[in-house]
Order: structure tokens, then sequence, then C-alpha cells
């Protein structure tokens, strides 16, 4: 896990010497933890089917290496006693199933079994509504500032019940997905927008945004992690900024707890082009 100390340096100026001393930072590093990737997203028009979970490790602050996560044995089941096994791929630390079935509505169960400690999570699969437009507007710039283009995703919520949204926005001039989280609480059976907003896109960029049906309790996890991480964070489970626990619980021992979250999303998916 990323920990971190500040440390406050005494500059001394003696007889017009300066002098310069190099300052060895012994970070503490907390044990490892089992960080969880675990999302079946079920993307409209296709059947579902392939799905892919991820298993690493928490690291030390000044690593560029996400340690990965082999050798563990992964499963999904869902109500009906269906079990969809993940098995390892060439990718060390990536699980894979083929024969996944996807049913809105439906409750998933994920077990895995790692170094003897046994885990599991629940989640509902959640449906979405589809992305009805998706519009630019420039906003003007102030003073020296350059015009901005802003970029609205609308949806309309079906006003049935209570809803949560997740909004994913991938572009060609940023490596990192930006996430946002929405609720219906004032906006029952209405349309609904994600505004997405980036000083630096320009006409040509190409927007990949994904619309995710959420559980609530995903809704919360996503909410307080968007806001540690300062929305700009390397996904929700690449490296977690703080101890924020999910839906994972470690049944033989829950003093090892996990990080990361098994969620389960119907999305719509459409690629924008900023003209």
């Amino acid at each position: 896990m990323k920990n971190f100390h500040y440390i406050t340096l005494l500059l001394s100026i003696m007889l017009f010497t300066s002098c310069e001393t190099a300052i060895g930072v012994d970070l503490e590093t907390a044990s490892p933890r089992l960080v969880v990737d675990a999302s079946i997203n079920w993307v409209k028009g296709t059947d579902g089917s392939e799905q892919k979970i991820k298993l690493s490790t928490t690291t030390g602050y000044f690593s560029s290496a996400i340690p990965t996560v082999s050798g563990a044995t992964v499963s999904v089941k869902n109500s009906d006693g269906t079990e969809f096994i993940f098995t390892e791929s060439a990718t060390a630390g990536e699980y894979v199933c083929n024969n996944f079935i996807p049913t809105i509505g439906e409750t998933y169960t994920l077990t895995i079994l790692h170094n003897n400690q046994l885990l599991t999570a629940t989640e509902t699969l959640k449906a979405v509504p589809i992305i009805d437009k998706i519009e630019q507007k420039i906003q003007s710039g102030i003073g020296s500032e350059e015009d901005r283009i802003d970029i609205k995703t609308f949806f309309t919520d079906p006003g049935s019940s209570a809803d949560f949204y997740m909004t994913r926005v991938q572009t060609n001039i940023n490596a990192i997905p930006e996430f946002t989280v929405t609720d219906d609480q004032f906006f029952q059976g209405n349309q609904i927008f994600d505004l997405y907003i980036n000083e630096d896109i320009r006409p040509g960029n190409v927007l990949d945004i994904k619309l995710y049906g959420i559980s609530q309790r995903y809704y919360n996890y996503m909410l307080i992690l968007t806001s540690i991480a300062g929305n700009a964070g390397g996904g929700p489970f690449a490296t977690p900024p703080a101890t924020l626990r999910g839906n994972v619980i470690n049944l033989t021992n829950q003093a090892n707890y996990v990080l990361g979250y098994f969620s389960l999303s119907e999305v719509d998916r459409k690629v924008y082009v900023v003209y």
C-alpha cells in the first residue's frame, strides 16, 4: 500500500557557505494486501460471455510495477447454482471466463481461494438505459484563458426504482480514464446528463464513453474512491490511494482484509469525436 511521511528539511547558511546533504527517507510499507478487480460488464449488443477478473497486491510508494497474483482459484455462481470458472490466462494475475451468462436482476457470488484464504462477495447485475445523445458546448475563456469544450452525455432514467449510474470517459489524449457517479434521487423518470470537462480537449479528439448501471453500495464506494483519488488515480483498482474496503470478505481471516470490489453492470457505450 502506498504510504508516505512528510519531511521537513532545515536549510542552514553559515559564513556564506552552502552545504547540501543527501537525506535517505525510510518509508514504512504495510504488508501487501490482495486487490480484487472483479468488474463483470455486459455491454449492450454483446452476449456478455467473455469476462475477466484481475488479482494483484498493494505495493510500496515508489514502486512503478503492480504485483500480480497467480495460482488462485476463481469462480462466480448465480442463484441457481450455475458456476462459471475463471481460468488464469497467459497474462499473470488475469483470470478469464468464456461462457458467462449475464442476467439482469440476477444475484451472483464471487469465490476466490488464494493462499488458503477463502474470499467471497455477492452482488446483483444492474440494468442501464441507453445513451440518448452526446452534445458539446464551447465555454468562452476568461481573460487569458482559452475557450473550453464541455461534453454532455444524456440518458433517461426509467423512473420505476431508485437507480445509480457510473460514467467512464477515456480519451485519446489521456492514458487514465475518468469516472463519475450519479443517482436518480432528483431525476426520477427524467433525462439526466453527465458533464465531462477537460481543458485539453480539441476538435478531432476521440472520447470512449461508457455508462454503467450500478448498485447503491457500489455507488457509495465509487463516490468515496473518486473523491480520494481526485478522479485521476489510474482506474479504481490499479493502486488504492487509501484503505477503502469494498464488498469482498475474507471468510478465513477477517483481519487480513481485501481491497477492490465485485460489481456487475449492464453497459452502454458510445464513441464520440469532438468537432
